[in-house]
């Protein structure tokens, strides 16, 4: 692609149309399979701008359609155009609280850019990379940037519970509007998900570390290592605050119920990104808590967690790193850029087979998994079609640690120790559009809600709460037990 950028950004919808979609600069494929250092190294200034120059401005605005958290996208690119990083800065953190986030993981290429007019001759505009590239630009400069605007305090109070994307959505929006605010997270460093969850070479802790401090400069206050349902009590919150916000997430693991998955070097998906990100296994000098590193580990599943993870584990240092999924490649949930990563990194790619049954190595630990082949048949309730074994069809693969990436359920820590709560037949809390829960000023969303989904929808969530939250308490309500 050219990087000749025009002098001016009055151009026709012709030479709009003319300039090539920007490519992402990347880490060497062979050198980031062993290291953690963030895989997507973000546009150049100068590309940057070009790319922006291919929106077309389009007064019916689709992409921000798309968008969960409604960015006003049109607005910043517009101004990325004219080389006005600091007013592209301002307008993408007046509507989205964790811009430097979105612009790595958020799946664009299915929500804004999938409604971008620019996209229905040639490719859509990539304003995931620019969202990026505005959100680091802000990171770099951020001594000729404003201070935030703190509003006069409305004198009344919220409490988050998570400090996931959800949460700190929530907590941002909150803020303000003048709420007290104070999020409690379970863990003894905030970020929930985004932190945990996520892989270094996806989103390194240093931009987690900037998010978080931005709203805490808003007067967002959080208390680590506080378990709700175990430290404090929904109880005592609601004695405490005057609404609240749960959105602790969706963490407890699903297996295959095979046999052999109490081996030792067996993982749900959940356990094994933790460990890394919690241990510290990803940094040059990692943390004295060993984590197992496997030499030839097969993962389960077919989604972005599943990638992560065996991705994760050729980091580590696993000679094999293979993904074993039921379906076909067409069918992955992952995304095609997570996918795609993977293979250039050397994982390796089992499709149409499923575990049986994991094979202990007569020492308590996983020595091999023994697989069934299976084929397409008619779609299922996802409108995916169904996985059926092919009889007879079996292989047996050696491997030294599996880790399993087919899912969540809700964990039950919080809701148990709150009957008031109501629950769905899952155990994921019942919500209506605006998050409110059973209990008046009670409000949630994100993965409790939801199940399993992505990092922007919890974001969607958390500002569709604190919208209503704001108008619960502008009406003089409190949920104050």
């Amino acid at each position: 692609m050219s990087t000749d950028v025009p002098e001016t950004n009055e151009l026709t919808p012709k030479q709009r149309m003319a300039i090539d979609r920007a490519a992402m600069r990347e880490q060497d494929a062979a050198a980031r399979s062993r290291n953690f250092k963030e895989v997507n190294l973000g546009l150049a200034e100068e590309v940057a701008v070009l790319e922006a120059r291919r929106c077309l401005q389009c007064k019916n605005r689709q992409c921000v359609e798309g968008c969960p958290v409604r960015v006003s996208i049109p607005e910043f690119i517009a101004r990325v155009a004219e080389r006005d990083f600091a007013g592209a800065a301002e307008i993408l953190k007046a509507t989205n609280a964790l811009p430097g986030v979105c612009g790595r993981v958020c799946p664009q290429e299915v929500q804004c850019e999938a409604l971008c007019v620019r996209g229905l001759k040639g490719a859509p505009v990539a304003i995931g990379y620019l969202e990026r590239f505005v959100a680091d630009w802000a990171l770099a400069h951020a001594e000729e940037l404003p201070a935030p605007k703190i509003p006069a305090p409305t004198g009344r109070k919220v409490a988050i519970v998570g400090s996931g994307p959800g949460g700190l959505t929530a907590a941002g929006e909150l803020a303000r509007l003048g709420h007290d605010v104070t999020v409690f997270e379970a863990l003894h460093a905030p970020g929930g998900v985004l932190r945990y969850g996520i892989p270094e070479f996806r989103l390194p802790k240093r931009i987690v570390d900037a998010e978080v401090a931005a709203l805490e400069s808003l007067g967002v206050k959080i208390e680590c290592n506080v378990i709700v349902g175990k430290t404090i009590t929904m109880e005592e919150i609601r004695r405490g605050f005057d609404a609240c916000f749960i959105a602790n997430g969706a963490g407890l693991p699903v297996f295959l119920k095979v046999p052999g998955e109490n081996l030792n070097g067996v993982y749900s998906a959940n356990e094994f990104l933790t460990r890394v990100n919690l241990m510290g296994a990803y940094l040059d000098e990692p943390g004295r808590t060993p984590v197992i590193r496997g030499r030839q580990v097969v993962v389960v599943g077919g989604g972005n967690t599943a990638m992560d993870a065996v991705r994760t584990a050729r980091r580590l240092g696993a000679e094999r790193a293979m993904i074993y999924y039921r379906r076909t490649e067409a069918e992955m949930p992952a995304r095609v850029e997570e996918i795609k990563h993977a293979k250039e990194e050397g994982v390796e790619f089992h499709l149409l087979e499923a575990p049986l049954e994991i094979l202990g190595n007569g020492d308590g630990w996983v020595g091999a998994a023994r697989m069934q082949k299976m084929a397409l048949g008619e779609p299922d309730a996802s409108g995916r079609r169904r996985p059926v074994p092919i009889p007879g069809a079996e292989e047996t693969v050696d491997c030294d640690v599996v880790v399993v990436a087919v899912g969540v359920r809700a964990n039950p820590l919080l809701t148990a120790t709150c009957p008031d709560l109501k629950l769905n037949k899952w155990g994921y809390i019942e919500a209506d559009e605006q998050g409110q829960t059973s209990i008046p000023g009670v409000f949630a969303g994100g993965d409790i809600v939801r199940g399993g989904a992505t990092v922007i929808l919890a974001m969607g969530d958390g500002k569709q709460a604190a919208a209503a939250i704001h108008a619960f308490l502008a009406e003089g309500k409190s949920m104050r037990a």
